[in-house]
């Protein structure tokens, strides 16, 4: 099983403390991702084809639609992470600079050595989770600790020096017209249960010339980037209205709200109702 221990969301993305024995499916996210240990037994992830471990003394770095899973290799044995999304917009307001850590290439290497001022930071961080968050001074407060975690990280390990290359680097990749088709419609019908297939059709593409074309600009299947669409509008709906678990699967493309409680567990760890409960909204 997995517990969140403490939820936060807001402008800065999500920051999420997980205790956990398990493991979870190959997901991305459009945030940049750190990924630090908190306490408990050594973990792992693979990002893209590569394992890479999760203890004490390494930490992991996931660029912005990077393909990665948990691999928890010591069964029985629970691991506490604290799980960094945030959000490049977040970043750039505090430097334009590092808009750029939305894009590939952002964190050249997925598993570092973790710094001591790193992880008295994180260690800082995670024991401010666990404060009152009473009024907007105390989340402010903690706030700062983030952004202080996060430059710590950036300035260390991240190519936030050569973002110009970065940048020309995002140019260079392939893009189709088709494929950022298929994207908006992915994007405004969520709760359409389309066929891949179909949607190549809709593309004029066949379907083996649309999932190359579309792995080709974008470094993921369409299925991994209609999964990442879903959980981004879940954690969206989740956290800003009530609507129903059963409402919300079937505005997601779910037959059955039990699918779509199933898939938010394998991407996360926890069920949608559990997010729902225990999230701290920052304004």
């Amino acid at each position: 099983m997995t517990s969140a221990l403490k939820l936060f969301q807001g402008r800065f993305g999500r920051v999420a403390l997980l205790d956990s024995d398990k493991d979870l499916v190959m997901h991305s996210h459009p945030q940049c991702h750190v990924l630090i240990k908190a306490e408990g037994a050594d973990t792992s992830f693979q990002v893209r084809e590569q394992f890479y471990p999760l203890s004490q003394d390494t930490l992991v770095l996931v660029n912005a639609w990077e393909p990665h899973c948990k691999v928890h290799r010591r069964r029985n044995q629970r691991s506490t992470v604290l799980a960094l999304y945030i959000e490049p917009a977040w970043l750039a307001g505090m430097d334009r600079k590092l808009s750029v850590s939305g894009l590939q290439g952002f964190f050249p290497q997925p598993c570092v050595r973790i710094p001591p001022q790193v992880r008295a930071l994180a260690d800082r961080l995670v024991a401010g989770m666990f404060e009152p968050q009473r009024d907007d001074k105390d989340k402010a407060r903690w706030e700062i600790a983030l952004f202080e975690l996060m430059m710590s990280v950036i300035y260390e390990f991240s190519a936030w020096r050569e973002h110009m290359e970065i940048y020309r680097a995002s140019l260079r990749r392939p893009s189709d017209p088709r494929i950022k088709r298929a994207i908006r419609f992915m994007n405004e019908n969520l709760d359409t249960q389309l066929p891949f297939d179909e949607l190549a059709r809709l593309c004029n593409l066949s379907r083996p010339h649309f999932f190359y074309l579309f792995k080709e600009c974008t470094a993921l299947s369409p299925a991994l980037y209609l999964n990442t669409l879903r959980m981004e509008s879940a954690f969206g709906r989740l956290s800003a209205d009530e609507t129903a678990i059963n409402a919300l699967a079937g505005s997601l493309g779910f037959v059955e709200a039990n699918h779509f409680t199933r898939f938010f567990r394998q991407n996360l760890g926890i069920p949608p109702s559990e997010y729902r409960r225990r999230v701290e909204l920052f304004s």
